[in-house]
């Protein structure tokens, strides 16, 4: 921006004398054209102030500094190095400092490597701490064991940060051009239930929309539910035996599943019936108005279901399922086949891709499409149409195969370069019962989502009864209480889990109110308003003081809260590039218990015993 604002005063300073063009413009055209760039500097000037003006409010990344600081020092100190190692890391132990930089080993390593010479880790560490630039964070560092470099940060430097955080509030460093992410989760099937399986997707979908949001992306939230295939069918033609007249009489079908398992039986057992199933396809395809009508009716009644999850889980998605790219699915098979990419198998139309031993079929021999045709047809869409800068695929790890062979076919046709745009799997494991095996009833179906959830609010309850909550709410306060910690617990014990992982739902131990857990953390942040609340301080008069006064930061607890709490934005760039939620739900945990610690060892807030007060 800073260039073009250059660019653009010269090139208006040069119309002013219009000779220098080489033609004789009208006046009038001068004028006009002179308009158009003072419009364009007056916008770049605004957006670049508003720019600066939020990154002077954001809270800074302190571990980014260091390396900055470190990456300067090391480049004075060997200058002929390229790329050297740069390692800054918080310290585990208080006597080593609040930061350690342990560049010096590798150092060592490429200097033996690449010049024969063996210089110990020490003495480049020594070499490193005598070109530190000047700088305000560092008040001292050490060189300790065999070439650690340890780092102590000015106790001015982290009150002036605090201060700033209470002046501004919480406010992600700036990301500069203002990115797409397009983030794919949930996506449950029509006409069947969403059970525990759509849990892990539908919560780290949620919160990573959530996370991206926060950090100043623009986000779009998509749920690629299957709404379209053969599977419509028996379902349809069930609806046309069971409830003829449906064009003019909604059917009261109560439960879909039932519904859909009596049209499966059918289809197995009925070979007229069958048949039949295969002509309604035919016909919905062909987008026939009446078999519309019924496909629209079968999708509704799940949509209903859905929805009554994603309102207790308080998440918001935009329905783009299958049939969205129905008609965009014959040019992706043409465009393949004119790359020269389409091999024919069977009278199927394969596509191989470098590196994956499975090819992908694009159309079926009877001409049909299958998931790797609207697979495809998606991720088009999302590069060449959403225009997405990063794009997330909130998915478990038994499709990881399927998903980067569309996504090396997406690159092979060249919809996308991996430098420029970002297409990643989140993967995720398996939810397991506590018996380690995969989730299921007693009699051994898959657990539907909505009975865990009520299952949920029934514990947090009868754990808020046990704790006679009921006894000083209201029934209303009471409500409130039960579903943010039903649902909150069920949420965190997901995202505290590395998602990679599979892990064991436990209810007892989500609702535990010690260890890494919602119920822990809901207890912390009550018990900071509540010292909030009782010594009757509001954030403007913390503000003021914020502006008015310094923060001495004296006690060790009050030092090791206060540079937690600045480790925020290390944790945030952090989830952005590998996301990995579960790193911000131990740094949550890590916060509130040493905030406890403060708060056994400092007193915040005392009431006189003999007025109350």
């Amino acid at each position: 921006q800073e260039n073009e604002i250059k660019l653009l005063t010269a090139e208006i300073e040069r119309l002013k004398n219009f000779g220098c063009l080489g033609v004789s413009p009208t006046l009038e055209g001068l004028r006009d054209e002179n308009a158009k760039l003072k419009y364009r500097l007056n916008f770049l000037q605004k957006s670049l102030q508003e720019e600066r003006s939020k990154t002077a409010k954001s809270m800074i990344n302190i571990n980014n500094c260091l390396q900055e600081i470190f990456g300067a020092a090391i480049q004075a100190a060997y200058p002929d190095l390229e790329n050297p190692p740069l390692v800054v890391t918080p310290s585990q132990q208080p006597k080593f400092g609040d930061y350690q930089c342990n560049s010096a080993m590798g150092i060592t390593q490429i200097l033996l490597k690449t010049k024969e010479q063996k210089v110990s880790p020490r003495e480049i560490a020594e070499k490193i701490s005598k070109n530190i630039p000047a700088n305000e964070c560092i008040e001292k560092v050490e060189i300790a064991g065999p070439g650690f470099i340890n780092v102590h940060l000015r106790k001015d430097f982290v009150s002036k940060q605090l201060s700033s955080l209470l002046m501004n509030g919480v406010q992600p460093p700036a990301v500069g051009k203002r990115k797409k992410v397009v983030v794919d989760f949930s996506s449950p099937n029509i006409a069947k239930e969403m059970h525990v399986g759509h849990l892990r997707s539908t919560i780290i979908g949620e919160s990573m929309c959530r996370l991206f949001e926060f950090a100043g992306y623009d986000v779009l939230r998509l749920n690629h539910l299957g709404d379209w295939g053969t599977q419509f069918g028996m379902l349809i033609a069930h609806l046309q035996d069971k409830f003829p007249d449906y064009l003019t009489v909604s059917p009261p079908i109560g439960d879909l599943q039932a519904f859909y398992k009596e049209s499966k039986r059918r289809f197995d057992t009925e070979e007229e019936f069958k048949k039949r199933a295969y002509q309604c396809v035919v016909l919905l395809q062909s987008k026939n108005p009446d078999f519309i009508k019924a496909w629209e009716l079968i999708c509704d009644v799940s949509r209903k279901e859905f929805q009554k999850i994603y309102n207790c889980l308080d998440i918001t998605l935009i329905e783009r399922g299958e049939s969205f790219y129905h008609e965009m699915m014959k040019d992706i098979v043409k465009e393949f086949e004119d790359r020269g990419f389409v091999q024919v198998d069977d009278g199927r139309k394969i596509v191989f891709v470098p590196g994956f031993p499975v090819p992908l079929t694009i159309m079926k021999s009877d001409g049909g499409y299958t998931y790797d045709t609207s697979d495809l047809a998606a991720l088009k869409h999302r590069l060449c149409e959403e225009k997405a800068d990063i794009l997330i695929y909130v998915v478990d790890s038994g499709q990881s195969v399927h998903l980067q062979t569309v996504f090396a076919a997406g690159q092979m046709i060249g919809w996308y370069d991996p430098k420029v745009t970002r297409v990643a799997h989140a993967a995720f494991g398996v939810v397991l019962g506590e018996d380690k095996k995969k989730f299921k009833t007693r009699s051994g179906d898959t657990v539907r989502l909505i009975d865990l959830l009520e299952e949920g609010l029934k514990r947090a309850m009868d754990k808020l009864k046990d704790k006679e909550r009921d006894k000083v709410l209201t029934a209303e306060e009471l409500k409130a209480a039960q579903t943010s910690v039903a649902f909150g617990c069920i949420k965190y014990a997901d995202l505290s889990h590395n998602r990679l992982n599979d892990y064991v739902f436990s209810f007892d131990k989500m609702l535990d109110d010690r260890g890494n857990t919602a119920a822990y953390l809901l207890y912390a942040f009550t018990r900071i308003r509540a010292i909030a609340r009782l010594a009757n301080i509001d954030e403007q008069m913390l503000r003021k003081a914020a502006r008015e006064e310094v923060l001495i930061l004296d006690h060790e607890k009050e030092w090791k809260l206060g540079k937690c709490i600045l480790r925020f934005p290390e944790i945030l760039q952090k989830i952005l590039e590998d996301l990995l939620l579960h790193t911000l739900c131990d740094y949550l945990y890590e916060l509130a218990t040493t905030f406890t610690e403060f708060y056994d060892n400092c007193y915040c807030v005392e009431k006189d015993r003999q007025s109350g007060e």
